[in-house]
């Protein structure tokens, strides 16, 4: 994508950025990339409905507002777009250690959870009408009190204070570099680069699939999004994200 400053709508508290971006977008058509950023997110999502710890003033918590030109049935290149930018930024910032994208859009620093994406849209036809990214990376926070089984920050692997609009600052550039409103996947290479830095690829692990604990390996995911898993007894098995868990 194009390099420029996106806009930026700062909010000292809110429920959840990406229900003001979306409350936005019912009256208006905020420009592509612009940012609600908020500093108290009382009541940030996750995917599937779970919830999203970050204490005030300590953490990056932001919705995008994208339009994709591109078909929505190209909708999880997108996902890989966001969290390859989203990655991209973390291996420059920790280059010594083992960044990997925890299917479908969490980011992980070794078995720990350092950021999380939920995507929300709006499709016409076979067109996106507008994509909302929400987006929560863990920065300066120390102590994290809810249930949470794995939670890590900047701070808490590098002991340093980060400046939070500097952090911003790279992390949009970052994510920007990987996204294109036309082009969703130039030559393939957003589907090689994610598929490269996924967590536990080809690794032997206990996964839950449909309420029952197996062990099998990473393989990949196929145009549809779905996790591809290979079982010891050779079995290939697609799965949705209700259809599996991690067993961490």
């Amino acid at each position: 994508m194009k390099s420029y400053k996106p806009a930026i709508i700062r909010l000292p508290e809110t429920e959840s950025t990406n229900r003001h971006a979306l409350e936005l977008l019912k009256k208006d058509r905020p420009a592509e990339g612009s940012v609600v950023i908020t500093s108290h997110q009382t009541h940030g999502q996750g995917t599937d409905s779970n919830s999203w710890e970050s204490e005030k003033g300590k953490n990056l918590t932001f919705s995008m507002i994208l339009y994709p030109a591109f078909s929505a049935d190209q909708q999880f290149i997108l996902n890989k777009a966001i969290s390859l930018g989203i990655y991209t930024f973390l291996k420059t910032e920790l280059p010594q250690l083992n960044v990997s994208i925890k299917w479908p859009n969490d980011i992980y620093i070794g078995d720990k959870k350092i950021c999380g994406i939920l995507i929300q849209n709006s499709i016409i036809g076979y067109h996106f009408d507008y994509v909302v990214v929400g987006i929560g990376l863990n920065v300066n926070q120390e102590i994290f009190r809810s249930n949470a089984p794995n939670p890590v920050s900047l701070k808490l692997i590098t002991g340093r204070d980060y400046d939070l609009n500097q952090v911003l600052d790279k992390l949009l550039s970052s994510i920007l570099k990987q996204y294109s409103p036309e082009k969703p996947d130039v030559n393939g290479q957003i589907e090689k680069k994610y598929h490269q830095a996924m967590y536990r690829l080809m690794e032997w692990h206990p996964y839950i699939v449909k309420n029952t604990q197996i062990t099998a390996r990473i393989r990949g995911t196929n145009p549809y999004g779905q996790l591809l898993l290979e079982t010891e007894a050779g079995q290939d098995l697609s799965c949705d994200l209700k259809d599996v868990k991690f067993v961490v």
